[in-house]
């Protein structure tokens, strides 16, 4: 099972809340480059982060990611 980001609405979400890669990477615990190629595609996620990140975004999980 992967979970991965749907790339459009998850950079556009972090936009609209004012948040550069730097500052959702921050508030989610996570390092810039892992938030970048989530938002590329190139990288998966896990629950745990996934969770983080939609907490941060404040988007629910099933909107935000894709489950492969």
């Amino acid at each position: 099972m992967k979970i991965i980001a749907r790339p459009n609405l998850f950079a556009r979400t972090r936009i609209m809340k004012g948040m550069s890669q730097r500052e959702l990477a921050r508030r989610s615990g996570l390092s810039h480059t892992y938030i970048s190629m989530l938002e590329r595609s190139k990288k998966s996620v896990g629950p745990a982060a996934a969770k983080k990140l939609s907490d941060v975004l404040e988007i629910p999980m099933d909107e935000l990611f894709i489950i492969k």
